[in-house]
């Protein structure tokens, strides 16, 4: 109703002349009758007036020169490329209309524009072009300046611009933001003659921006997909941590050695998304001055990673500290021995624990072993669900054959997609040359390993599951199918029936991947692996620096028997490590125990009745016990709780919202917290 009142304004004459009237009494002094303009003109005139813009001037100024717009189109060509193929249609779709369409940069600088030739000819006569600046500050108040200025769609009308040689056009805008950051990135307007009006012209820009949008973030899923492709081959490593950063000088992947690099040497960093490294920012997102690095980053420690001689994202390595006095060395035989023992541990070797429970389940493991159906793995997250799987694959007749890994959780839709199914050459912008093989297809004879499957969006559960009853998949933009055979291991934390119920994960599919399960039992089920487990990485962190194996104190294994471990194994793990670098004596004891864990009320102090409390019922309601009784133990401090879960941040708040207890962390915190 606003919106129609508002385009009968605009639209009638008599109102025109009203404006025009109000623009002259305006530039004499006198203030503007009441309700005689909008708020939006009236706001953009008097930013006019401030900045002194010409009133009476006639036309933009002349374009910049040639080698200018190349450099200006070269540093603005991913928005370019986002908005080609829509400026590209608005040629046809605006032909006959006596209107065009242009794209800006954030400064109302022209970059592109198509549309009526007609209406090519008349905006050539005030340099409505490629290569002029129509910010507000030059060309007062019309819809492209105006839009960038408010950070809002608006749509100016003849006499409501303020430079009388532009009087006659009417121009709607809208403005483009970056997906990843909201930050403005220019602006796409549609003008034409006073005439040609009309309500749809908004809706044009508006909704032409939106698909400029999607276009950025597909590249931008582009960009991370080769970042992390080329970036994933050094995660591996045994004694670094490894941050991969974007083009932004954000960290989009680390990996688990990471963070305790980072406290080894003291370094205060958030490795969460939100930490950004502006040394790191590069392209367009570089800014227009220097960025000193921060003190703890050694430029020796990073390493550009490049694609098609373009640079994606940087590679920083925080070497492990080695202990007191000794040499952090590598010979070509030690090498050759650390790359033995990792093999060793892909197996069944790698599940470490002599407790029954555990005991079980290997035993089913390797029955299932020797099967091709496929595995369905449950367990909370840390418990070494992957272990199992290797130790699956390599059990059994597949062996030989490639043991391809990925995590359903940590992609988007489209980018899991890719990395499922891989593309042909020219499937989207950014493909790369020759497209890319899929990790199904990459798995073809072997395993394919699928973590966090109650993860996978339910738009890919039906192509996937055409994978499994078809034997064969489609890259992503080819019409004929190829030929595969796998064997499907997938692992969950989620109870997938309740997923089913609630309309989250397709029937068919949980039927096909769920033929037979394995209960992986979390470590609060078998405190009696503790110490083994404690032991086996006190060895695993000796050797490659060379040390003998500290011994652990008997009040340690005790306090360490005595917590509940709510990120399992891996938290185990993680701390074990913690307490290995900061310590140079000869043994650990109850001193070198990390605060939260130390600290008493912390979610380990429970008795053996107590322990296994949280694992009854469904596997759904443990992890939200577990989840529940983390926070409490650390207060609310939600940084601490995914760092006891062994889980991001971002998946946490996942959790969080999906087992409804945000709450709990509110009633725990405490008012004005």
């Amino acid at each position: 109703m606003i919106a129609n009142e508002l385009n009968r304004r605009l639209s009638n004459p008599e109102n025109n002349r009203t404006i025009m009237a109000t623009w002259e009494r305006f530039l004499s002094g006198q203030a503007p009758a009441p309700n005689a303009l909008r708020c939006l003109i009236d706001d953009s005139w008097r930013r006019c007036l401030d900045v002194q813009v010409d009133p009476t001037r006639q036309q933009a100024p002349s374009p910049v020169d040639e080698a200018a717009l190349t450099s200006l189109q070269h540093q603005h060509r991913e928005l370019l490329t986002a908005g080609k193929p829509v400026m590209a249609m608005a040629r046809d779709f605006l032909a006959e209309t006596e209107t065009i369409m242009i794209l800006t940069d954030p400064g109302g600088m022209i970059l592109s524009v198509e549309g009526d030739p007609r209406a090519l000819g008349a905006a050539e006569d005030i340099h409505l072009i490629v290569g002029s600046s129509w910010s507000e500050q030059i060309c007062g108040t019309n819809a492209i300046g105006t839009a960038l200025s408010v950070g809002l769609p608006v749509q100016i009308h003849a006499a409501e611009h303020f430079c009388a040689g532009i009087k006659q056009w009417t121009c709607s805008a809208a403005v483009i933001r970056d997906p990843y950051d909201g930050k403005i990135l220019g602006a796409v307007d549609v003008s034409g003659l006073g005439k040609t009006f009309g309500p749809h012209s908004l809706a044009l820009a508006v909704t032409t921006a939106s698909r400029i949008e999607s276009q950025l973030a597909k590249l931008e899923m582009d960009f991370r997909y080769q970042l992390l492709e080329r970036g994933m081959a050094k995660m591996a490593s045994p004694t670094d941590g490894i941050i991969i950063c974007d083009r932004r000088g954000y960290p989009i992947k680390v990996n688990e050695r990471a963070a305790t690099a980072l406290s080894a040497r003291g370094i205060n960093f958030d490795l969460k998304n939100t930490t950004q490294i502006p040394a790191l920012r590069m392209g367009v997102f570089a800014g227009s001055t220097r960025v000193d690095a921060p003190e703890w980053l050694r430029t020796d420690w990073v390493e550009p990673i490049m694609e098609a001689g373009e640079r994606i994202g940087s590679l920083l390595t925080i070497p492990g500290l080695p202990q007191s006095g000794v040499a952090f060395h590598f010979s070509k035989k030690e090498k050759a021995t650390n790359a033995a023992m990792a093999e060793d541990t892909r197996g069944f070797a790698g599940i470490v624990g002599r407790s029954p429970v555990l005991t079980q389940a290997v035993q089913k493991a390797r029955l299932l072993a020797k099967t091709n159906v496929p595995v369905l793995l449950l367990g909370e997250t840390g418990v070494g669900k992957e272990n199992f799987a290797q130790g699956i694959h390599h059990a059994g007749p597949t062996a030989d054959h490639p043991f391809v890994a990925v995590n359903c959780g940590g992609l988007s839709k489209d980018l899991l997609a890719s990395e499922l199914f891989g593309y042909c050459e020219g499937a989207f912008t950014g493909a790369r040359r020759g497209g890319m093989v899929g990790k199904v297809e990459a798995a073809n004879g072997g395993t394919l390993f699928l973590d966090e499957l109650g993860e996978m969006p339910l738009e890919l559960q039906p192509h996937f599951l055409r994978v499994l009853e078809e034997g064969e998949i489609y890259r992503i933009g080819e019409t004929t199918p190829r030929k595969i055979s796998i064997k499907l291991i997938a692992a969950t934390n989620r109870n997938l029936r309740d997923a089913v119920a609630a309309g989250q994960f397709r029937m068919d599919l949980f039927y096909r991947v769920s033929v037979t399960s394995i209960p992986i039992p979390p470590l609060r089920e078998r405190p009696e692996d503790i110490r083994t487990l404690a032991e086996h990485f006190l060895g695993k962190f000796a050797e490659p620096y060379g040390v003998p194996v500290k011994q652990i104190e008997p009040e340690l294994i005790t306090a360490l028997e005595n917590y509940a471990w709510p990120g399992n194994v891996r938290e185990l793990r993680n701390v074990v490590e913690s307490m290995f670098l900061l310590n140079d004596g000869p043994s650990l004891g109850l001193n070198d125990l990390p605060p939260e864990i130390a600290a008493p009320g912390v979610a380990g102090g429970v008795t053996g009745a107590e322990r296994s409390f949280a694992s009854r019922g469904s596997l759904e309601e443990s992890g939200r016990e577990v989840i529940r009784e983390t926070i409490e133990a650390c207060q609310g401090n939600l940084t601490l709780v995914a760092k006891h879960l062994g889980i991001a941040k971002s998946t946490l708040y996942t959790k969080l919202k999906k087992h409804g207890l945000d709450q709990v962390v509110n009633n725990v915190r405490g008012p004005g917290r």
